[in-house]
């Protein structure tokens, strides 16, 4: 009988299968934040060990999904810290909309898609000021069920709670069953797409703005300063780089940028 391996090599041996099956790299987030992860579905599924809970992994393929999403959390609303959207839309894109004819943005780690259809609500107000501009959102995130949730664009009131009643009259269809669904206007201007922060090369080159919020405090921080880097490359001339307001910019890419509202997490390529 072979000895039964420690508490480590156990872990160990079922963060590689997370990686197979999940197609998700343990390695590139916090050790702290995958363990936590996994011992909340241990909790659900009632599995006492590391060893158990592979077991488990492997024998029912309906846990991958379930595992899959406790990592990839999913928490976001409309306007989410109202004043940073505030300033994208009395300084940011009115300056990118000044300036070019036609602007990307790219809305990273989406999730069910709040964030976007706000960056749609702003753009597609501001395009009413500027007739010879237009511009377009790509959304991304890993999570495939969670981007059919976006690209539905269906939504609990309680979501809508920073918007305004004028907000949401104009750019919502409120349902029989009492939620609200984006109306085509907004939806025209978002494209929804899967994406791997971690692997995949970014979603154009030459954006106008990236936003990426509240994603990045999961990662280590080697993989936060090499996505940094990517973001960089990916952005035009002058390009801004919008972070959550309690992540930062490590030290060894913080010169790539120069801040434009440092409280807001808004920053200017250099």
């Amino acid at each position: 009988m072979p000895p039964t391996p420690s508490e480590e090599e156990a872990f160990l041996a079922l963060e590689q299968t997370i990686e197979r099956l999940a197609d998700i790299r343990c390695s590139c987030y916090k050790p702290d934040y995958i363990r936590r992860r996994i011992l909340s579905r241990m909790r659900v599924t009632r599995q006492e060990s590391f060893c158990q809970y592979h077991d488990f992994l492997r024998t029912h393929p309906a846990e991958i999904d379930d595992l899959k999403n406790a990592l990839t959390i999913n928490v976001t609303s409309f306007y989410r810290d109202p004043e940073v959207f505030r300033v994208l839309e009395n300084e940011v894109i009115p300056d990118l909309l000044s300036r070019k004819r036609r602007i990307h943005l790219w809305c990273a780690g989406c999730s069910s898609g709040e964030e976007a259809y706000s960056l749609a609500m702003i753009l597609y107000d501001l395009l009413l000021l500027y007739p010879d501009a237009s511009g377009l959102i790509y959304a991304s995130d890993i999570d495939e069920e969670i981007l059919v949730r976006a690209k539905t664009g269906i939504y609990e009131e309680k979501s809508l709670e920073n918007l305004t009643s004028s907000q949401i009259r104009r750019h919502f269809t409120r349902l029989e069953n009492g939620r609200f669904e984006v109306q085509p206007h907004l939806k025209s201007l978002v494209r929804f797409r899967k994406h791997d922060l971690m692997t995949d090369a970014p979603v154009a080159r030459f954006l106008d703005m990236i936003t990426c919020r509240n994603v990045t405090i999961y990662f280590t921080e080697s993989q936060k300063n090499d996505l940094t880097h990517v973001f960089h490359a990916a952005l035009g001339s002058e390009g801004f780089y919008v972070t959550g307001k309690t992540e930062y910019l490590g030290r060894e890419v913080e010169k790539l940028f120069s801040p434009l509202h440092l409280g807001e997490k808004i920053y200017r390529k250099k």
